[in-house]
């Protein structure tokens, strides 16, 4: 049996022999991985020799072709330089040719011209001989005509400028008078087919409106009601709408009276919606008059749109329709505004049509020429200056707003659709029963129109007739002559046309009678 000690000395010793052996074992396999590296790092280095000598001989190879092409593009390039001088001085030499050749015919024409230069010289001096010979020659005509006709030069000069112009204004007399008969020949039948056409096909009801509206009432105990304590009603009323209230003129019924015709018919729906609620005081009147004019602005709206859809004429801005429709309560002469454009629109586009024009176009034009009466009261200058303006704001076409500032002749047409609108505005104003206007105004055009007419030498009396749409002019036969009547008949239209303002056309009539009278004794 072995004792402990015995034992402990025994694993002792092996263990010392066992890391004995550990550290051979290590020291072997690090020299041995140690030349394993040696080895794989010495064929690396010949690999890497290797390939560094195969990438020299190939870069040598490469240097030797670079070298070859770039030899061969420099002889190409060198052949193709000497090829284009050569072609550049043969250029340059036919060039100095051509020079040589025109600086010798430039020569020869110099020549030419000095010579010509000398002729001419020699006869501008025989000219200059011979000029002062007929000047003698006409002062001498002149001295013998003088004394057989006792006429000085002067008078003479006059006499003869009296007599070719008046043989030019005869002359020129008859000229006008056949130019405007075969214009006439040509053009009426045409015309009238245009126009009568038109108005055919564009039958409108003829219709005119007040500038007041008239409310009934049930009773006239309505009156006071519409008052109210102390007139606070009638006060609220007139307050919101800007419109005054007439009550004591007719029985059973409240004329209301204002500029504006939208406020007008505010103030009317107002007061027919307060007449049949009953209850009337100024809270429910602020309320019902917000009410009216919100129903008001729709039926503007509306009436816009209704328009746009009936002439066909598509694309317009929401503000131009808003504008449009407010022509609904306004009128001229007692004329609708808004039928009377609507009117307009459908005449420019059917003889639009007639005549091979854009008929879209024209119906824009026609509808939208009196825009501006929409807000005319609100806006200085005449009606077509301000269409004209709001149109072109929302980027109307430019012919359209040409058209709306041309109707009234504010400027010159420069287009046929100037022209339509402004045939198309004279058809629809001036048909019967169109448009009124009141005794006064209609007394003074008539006596403008006569006194236009007497201002012109050698008319004796003149006659308006055919309500201003006519004036015969009577001429004293003794100063004006038949062919001197036309010229007369084109100058009044012209003062007419600059002096007047007026609805469609007048016919100028000029009338020269020569009545010859003898007694038998």
């Amino acid at each position: 049996m072995f004792s402990i000690t015995e034992i402990l000395i025994t694993c002792g010793v092996a263990l010392v022999l066992i890391i004995i052996c550990a550290t051979i074992a290590f020291k072997m396999g690090v020299e041995y991985r140690k030349k394993f590296a040696e080895a794989e790092i010495g064929g690396a280095e010949n690999e890497a020799k290797k390939i560094i000598e195969e990438a020299r001989v190939a870069a040598e190879n490469l240097k030797r072709e670079l070298l070859i092409e770039a030899k061969e593009e420099k002889h190409k390039l060198r052949t193709e330089f000497d090829k284009e001088m050569k072609e550049q001085k043969a250029e340059l030499q036919r060039q100095e040719h051509r020079i040589q050749q025109k600086e010798e015919n430039i020569d020869k024409k110099s020549e030419q011209i000095e010579k010509r230069e000398e002729e001419v010289a020699k006869r501008n001096k025989e000219l200059d001989h011979k000029l002062a010979e007929i000047q003698q020659i006409h002062t001498q005509q002149l001295e013998v005509l003088q004394k057989i006709s006792g006429l000085s030069v002067e008078e003479a000069k006059q006499q003869l400028l009296n007599n070719i112009e008046s043989e030019i204004r005869h002359e020129a007399a008859i000229l006008v008078k056949d130019v405007i008969d075969k214009a006439k020949e040509e053009a009426d039948q045409k015309a009238h087919e245009i126009v009568a056409g038109a108005i055919q096909r564009c039958a409108a009801d003829h219709s005119a409106e007040t500038t007041v509206s008239v409310v009934a009432l049930p009773n006239d105990e309505m009156k006071g009601r519409i008052i109210g304590r102390e007139g606070r009603n009638i006060r609220q009323l007139e307050a919101l709408t800007g419109v005054d209230l007439i009550i004591d003129d007719t029985p059973e019924a409240v004329i209301l009276s204002g500029f504006d015709p939208i406020r007008r018919e505010i103030a009317r729906l107002t007061l027919e919606k307060l007449i049949v609620d009953g209850r009337i005081h100024p809270a429910r009147i602020e309320e019902t008059v917000e009410r009216s004019r919100k129903e008001v602005e729709a039926i503007i709206k509306q009436e816009g749109e209704h328009a746009t859809f009936e002439t066909g004429v598509h694309g317009l801005h929401p503000e131009i329709i808003k504008t449009l429709g407010r022509l609904r309560y306004r009128t001229s002469y007692g004329q609708n505004v808004l039928k009377h454009s609507i009117e307009v629109a459908n005449l420019a586009g059917i003889m639009a049509g007639e005549l091979g024009v854009d008929i879209t176009l024209a119906k824009r034009a026609g509808l939208l020429h009196d825009l501006g009466k929409a807000i005319d009261h609100e806006v200085e200058g005449s009606h077509a200056v301000i269409g004209a303006e709001l149109a072109k704001k929302y980027k109307e076409n430019d012919t359209v707003v040409h058209a709306i500032m041309a109707h009234h002749g504010d400027v010159q047409p420069v287009s046929i659709i100037d022209c339509l609108v402004q045939a198309a505005d004279s058809i629809s104003a001036a048909r019967p029963g169109a448009r009124r206007e009141n005794i006064e105004t209609y007394i003074k055009r008539l006596e403008k129109l006569e006194e236009i007419a007497n201002d012109f030498e050698g008319v004796e009396k003149s006659f308006a007739i055919q309500a201003g749409r006519e004036i015969r002019i009577m001429v004293k036969p003794e100063v004006v002559s038949d062919e001197t009547t036309v010229l007369m008949a084109r100058d009044i239209v012209k003062r007419i046309e600059e002096e007047m303002e007026y609805p469609g056309q007048i016919k100028v009539n000029v009338i020269r009678e020569l009545r010859s009278v003898d007694y038998a004794k």
